[in-house]
Parts: C-alpha cells; structure tokens; sequence
C-alpha cells in the first residue's frame, strides 16, 4: 500500500511538474535586410506609421506595444521628434476550426477476408476532436524617413494549438526581431519558450 502511494504520489508530481513547465514556440522568420543596412540599424531611433486601416483599430496599439518590447530588448530606440526610421507593423489571425465529428459522426468499415479461416465482419470506430489551430504572423517594416527606402524586412509565423493569442504575438515579434541587425539570410526557425 505505502509503495502504491509513492508510486502515486510520485504520478502527480510528474503530471504537475508538466502543467508548470514552459511550451515552446517555434516560430519561422523571415527577414531581408537592404544592402550594408545592417550596420547602421544598430541602436536606431523609430517612431511608427500605421495604414488608414489601422489607424482606428483597437489591436493596432498592442501590436505595436509589444513590437516595441522586441525592439528595445535588440537596441532599437523609440524616438517620435528625432527617428531615423518609420516602422510599419503587421498582424494577421486565422483559426482554422476542426469539426470534432466531421459530415457523418461516425466512420463504419465492412471487412471480407479469405484465407485459411474466412473472415466477414463489420465494425464502428470514431473519430476524436482535434484542437483548433491557429496561425498567427507579424511583420516589421523598417523605412529610412530621409530617403524613403525599406530597410530591414521582417517578419515571423507561427501554426499551433494555443487559444492565447497575446502572448504568442509578443514571442512572434521576438523571434522576428532575432539576429537584429545582421539575421542569417536564408528563412529560418526562430524556438522561445514561454510559460504555459
């Protein structure tokens, strides 16, 4: 009984530990950086511009606010009276919803075989919900106010099962933010890991 109890205590240790542990966010970025920009992105003042879309929307001034916590944690300034930069940030949702039963609820199968013993059967199975999932990406676009030019690119995607979309933008905004101001050339996985 005593080893029962430790086997089961042990149990919901493990289970718990599990529910307090972090999830991992992996997120795949893409970032183009205009010639020699690099190195005078480092530490740069912005201010942000948004489209006529966004100008009235209500998500526009959180997106930008955890853009820049990303922004800041990299080096970045915000700055309105003396930017050097614009940045234009950009946010898209999609909830892709799975119909736990699909069009008939229920999936039956008929089964002949032939063979040493003769086989005729019917059967039942079901098909258990899936989560929703969702997909989540964000851009920065960095502008030089002097010469109107882009000059850095970003932007990051994320396709998973988590319901909370705040803190998934924000780890979105980091990873787009990764490897600032020199990121690798090539598209890349970007991994964070956030509390759950």
């Amino acid at each position: 009984m005593k080893r029962l109890t430790l086997l089961l205590a042990l149990l919901m240790t493990f289970v718990l530990g599990g529910c307090a542990s972090v999830r991992r966010i992996d997120s795949d970025v893409t970032t183009v950086v205009a010639t020699a920009a690099g190195q005078n992105l480092q530490g740069a003042h912005y201010r942000f511009e948004r489209l006529p879309s966004q100008v009235n929307n209500p998500e526009a001034g959180l997106a930008e606010q955890q853009a820049e916590y990303a922004m800041t944690a990299v080096g970045m300034v915000r700055d309105e009276a003396n930017a050097s930069l614009s940045v234009l940030v950009g946010w898209s949702s999609v909830t892709y919803v799975n119909d736990p039963f699909g069009p008939w609820g229920t999936m039956g199968h008929i089964s002949v075989g032939r063979g040493v013993y003769p086989q005729v059967g019917m059967g039942m199975s079901m098909r258990f919900p899936q989560p929703n999932q969702y997909r989540r990406e964000v851009s920065l676009v960095m502008r030089d106010l002097r010469s109107g030019q882009v000059v850095y690119e970003t932007r990051a995607r994320h396709d998973g099962p988590w319901a909370d979309s705040t803190p998934v933008f924000a780890t979105l905004f980091q990873a787009a933010m990764a490897g600032f101001p020199n990121p690798p050339a090539s598209p890349r996985k970007v991994f964070i890991d956030i509390p759950r």
